[in-house]
């Protein structure tokens, strides 16, 4: 062993971070979480009209749940969370560049065969588009889970002085970042054009996948059918929503230390394996030829990977 796995890390590093840069160069600030201003605003401050935003802001959502691509099809959910701008095609071809690029990288920095550096090309260009839409994926998510509570109790608010609903989630669609304020302002934009407010909002908790999003689409549902007061009811939802993410919080801290801790107990003797070959690449040359080799080698990834399985359970609490 040499320090070419150390190389092949830095490599697929690098290829992560092209990808977000390719993102970034073709849509721009337009699609970071982190801009203050949503992006269906922004949109609509650049000169397009309502309907065409709306029609935009749709076809991002909906092409990757409807891409007939077989090699796209373990990426569509996590395309689809991450509510991607990039068509499926245009992914297919951050995969073909990403790859090309780590071939290129491995031919200049790397000794490996020919054959071997196609298959870790093709490996780091699927790899690094799937890392980068997991991580997109998972803070969405995370960030649509924090932001609901809020939008609530500004929909109570609105409601409390006599507006409607569609005009409470009109206001949250103004006042909301990304990604809550885009989805809510989408929610606004087909309401306006003749969708039942209940459908379009079922829909998006189907879409989105998040449990208190689904709490929501059924109050107002049930309201609409049965009565009552929505204030209160969705004053009492945003309580309960907002108590599940302080517990939720508190689980992840209780379980930070296991986590990183298993982490640790996994990573460490892969991690000591190659610096160990790094600093003195002949070190194993004498018990690589006895017949006990192989079998511990194996036996001993067979304990790594029931290690991670069982520090997962032990983690993994359900709330």
């Amino acid at each position: 062993m040499s320090v070419q796995p150390l190389i092949y890390a830095i490599i697929f590093v690098a290829m992560f971070f092209m990808v977000e840069g390719i993102y970034l160069a073709f849509f721009g600030k337009s699609v970071r979480l982190e801009s203050k201003v949503n992006r269906r605003l922004q949109l609509l401050q650049s000169g397009e009209n309502a309907e065409e935003v709306m029609e935009t802001l749709r076809k991002e959502r909906e092409q990757h749940r409807s891409s007939g691509i077989p090699l796209l099809a373990p990426l569509s959910a996590k395309a689809a969370k991450a509510n991607i701008a990039f068509s499926p095609v245009a992914l297919i071809g951050v995969m073909v560049m990403v790859a090309i690029a780590s071939f290129v990288a491995l031919t200049l920095f790397t000794s490996t065969g020919i054959q071997l550096r196609i298959g870790i090309s093709v490996a780091m260009g699927y790899g690094a588009v799937y890392t980068w839409l997991r991580g997109k994926a998972n803070k969405r998510m995370s960030l649509f889970e924090e932001q609901l509570p809020d939008a609530v109790e500004l929909i109570v608010r609105s409601l409390r002085v006599g507006h409607p609903f569609s005009s409470a989630v009109s206001s949250v669609a103004q006042e909301m970042p990304d990604p809550l304020g885009t989805e809510f302002g989408m929610l606004a934009d087909e309401s306006t054009y003749g969708m039942d407010v209940n459908e379009s909002l079922e829909k998006m908790a189907e879409r989105i996948d998040v449990q208190d999003l689904r709490f929501l689409a059924v109050a107002v549902k049930i309201q609409s059918q049965s009565g009552g007061n929505l204030a209160e009811i969705l004053e009492g939802l945003a309580k309960v929503i907002r108590s599940r993410f302080k517990l939720f919080r508190r689980v992840r801290a209780i379980t930070a230390e296991a986590k990183w801790s298993g982490w640790f107990l996994s990573v460490f003797p892969l991690a000591a394996l190659v610096l160990i070959n790094v600093m003195q690449p002949g070190y194993y040359d004498d018990v690589q030829t006895t017949p006990v080799f192989v079998p511990a080698a194996i036996v001993v990834a067979i304990f790594l990977i029931v290690n991670v399985i069982f520090m997962r359970i032990m983690v993994n609490i359900k709330v």
